[in-house]
């Protein structure tokens, strides 16, 4: 059976923007746009031209697309007014785009009480409204608000609206389930329905996410005949996010029914560029990737147990359903108190050191890391630290400076306007080729001014970190009562993206962090060749 076109529809740069804390710049819309179109997207809808600043100075500069179409998005005309005397349809209609998404009522409940217009006005608005981007040689689409509670409490209504815009000429009319709150067996049997008035071929969903169902509903109604999906980079959208794209785009191409069933235009190229992507926006909204994110997630293919590596080692597909190179990611074996050797030399190979399994230095390193785990530390999640540890038994990393001592201070008090504020100052004191070094730093915390200290002057080796970031500090309390341990988790970045983790543990937890921040200094120093210092 041939299979048929697929058509992908990516609304990160309009959905995604009403996200909760997020806020995307015209540069990060651009950024975005590329990668979009780099990834094999068919259509990347930029916004609402005339909506915001934003949206209106993006659209006066769009991005150059290789192979996305870009398409603008806004509502059918208003009530009352005509096609040539809505200021709002009048800006879509500028935009210039090659496509338009108008968005229309097609739940009766909606019409009645929100427009306060007839059944008969609203698809007059829905019809006119395409006709009139038609006629200007725009693709245009239907996206159909809240379609699946308007199709159950009124279905003859909701396909009226749908087939008034199919013919008026609409390429798409998109299903939309706007509040997420339709399941998968509704939508293929409503699908279905609708597919026996309007082909497939011109028709497409549009799913949210709260019941944790956007993906599951949008491969159904693929399933059901649907032809266009639509969604997110990461799920980003609004209450609890849009239908992943990231998830469905590898389940369309790689997984049965589907890849005999459609064609997404997707290459093995695009396919691999999906982690890179996924982290690429992550990066833009300056937040940790999920590392549980199915197919791209840091955790996706990552085996802790020992048994499970063993498994793993023998063949990949016993607890790995893809390969994680289709998707750009990769393979993790971590290295915890729950590892057996298999763990230890997987790792090992994984940062680059060949070492004979009947080494006794692997049963040495393997109870040291449960020794240490039982004392608190956690190298499944601190793998820059695990390296360190297992290079130092090894031999393999130079000794860069000592710290001879540090101080911190928190004071609290009144400042100039008399505000009362807390402020942090730290003095580390360093020996780098024999010569002490003095730092002083000031921070919103005892990490932070730490960090600054630290950093401030380490001789030579300032150059090396000048590009060195914390980016996240994560305190755990082990034990409970006075003398509790902490254990403290610091996540660094530098100018090349990459991320890395490292972990100390103390009851002090000053001293915890002071641990996991030497040891990603540490890292960053022996991963840019750092020269050992000069006793």
């Amino acid at each position: 059976m041939e299979r048929e076109r697929l058509y992908l529809f990516d609304t990160t740069l309009r959905d995604g923007a009403q996200t909760q804390g997020v806020d995307f710049s015209v540069e990060d819309k651009s950024t975005i746009a590329k990668a979009l179109d780099g990834l094999g997207i068919d259509y990347i809808e930029g916004g609402w031209p005339g909506a915001n600043p934003g949206d209106t100075a993006f659209f006066a500069d769009p991005p150059k697309l290789d192979n996305a179409t870009f398409t603008a998005f806004g509502m059918t005309r208003r009530p009352g007014r005509s096609v040539s005397n809505d200021p709002g349809l009048s800006a879509i209609l500028n935009a210039k785009t090659p496509a338009v998404c108008l968005v229309g009522k097609s739940w009766d409940f909606h019409v009645d009480v929100a427009l306060g217009i007839s059944e008969e006005e609203n698809i007059e608005m829905i019809s006119d409204s395409i006709k009139e981007a038609v006629n200007q040689g725009r693709e245009a689409m239907y996206d159909a608000e809240h379609f699946f509670d308007g199709y159950k409490a009124n279905p003859e209504f909701a396909l009226a609206c749908l087939k008034a815009a199919h013919e008026a000429g609409a390429r798409w009319v998109v299903l939309c389930d706007t509040n997420g709150g339709t399941l998968p067996d509704e939508v293929e049997r409503i699908v279905g329905e609708v597919l026996k008035h309007i082909p497939g071929s011109h028709v497409g969903i549009h799913t949210h996410n709260d019941t944790e169902n956007a993906v599951a509903n949008t491969l159904m109604a693929v399933k059901a005949g649907v032809r266009q999906v639509q969604g997110t980079l990461n799920g980003l959208g609004e209450r609890c996010g849009n239908a992943n794209m990231i998830s469905l785009i590898p389940s369309l191409v790689l997984k049965e029914p589907y890849k005999s069933l459609v064609d997404t235009g997707i290459t093995e190229e695009g396919l691999k560029a999906l982690t890179p992507v996924s982290r690429l926006l992550d990066e833009i909204l300056n937040r940790s990737p999920n590392l549980h994110q199915a197919y791209v997630g840091p955790a996706a293919f990552a085996h802790k147990g020992g048994l499970h590596v063993s498994a793993v080692e023998k063949d990949p597909k016993t607890y790995e359903h893809i390969d994680p190179a289709q998707v750009g990611n990769k393979r993790h074996l971590l290295v915890s108190d729950q590892a057996g050797r298999s763990n230890i030399i997987a790792q090992l190979r994984d940062i680059g050191l060949d070492i004979d399994p009947k080494d006794p230095k692997v049963d040495r390193l393997l109870e040291e890391v449960k020794e240490r785990e039982f004392k608190g530390f956690s190298y499944d999640g601190a793998l820059a630290s695990f390296e360190l540890m297992a290079r130092r038994r090894l031999g393999q990393v130079p000794k860069y400076f000592d710290v001879e001592s540090f101080r911190v201070q928190v004071e609290r008090r009144h400042n100039a306007r008399g505000d009362l504020v807390s402020v942090t100052d730290a003095v580390v004191k360093v020996l780098v080729d024999g010569e002490r070094y003095l730092s002083v730093g000031e921070g919103n915390g005892p990490v932070n001014a730490l960090d600054t200290a630290l950093r401030k002057d380490l001789g030579k080796y300032s150059e090396y970190i000048d590009d060195l970031r914390l980016v996240d500090f994560k305190v755990r309390i082990l034990t409970s009562g006075t003398e509790a341990v902490t254990r403290v988790l610091i996540e660094s970045t530098d100018s090349s993206n990459k991320r890395w983790f490292t972990v100390g543990v103390s009851p002090n937890i000053v001293d915890a962090s002071f641990a996991a921040m030497i040891d990603s200094i540490t890292y960053k120093l022996y991963r840019a060749g750092a020269p050992a210092s000069k006793q």
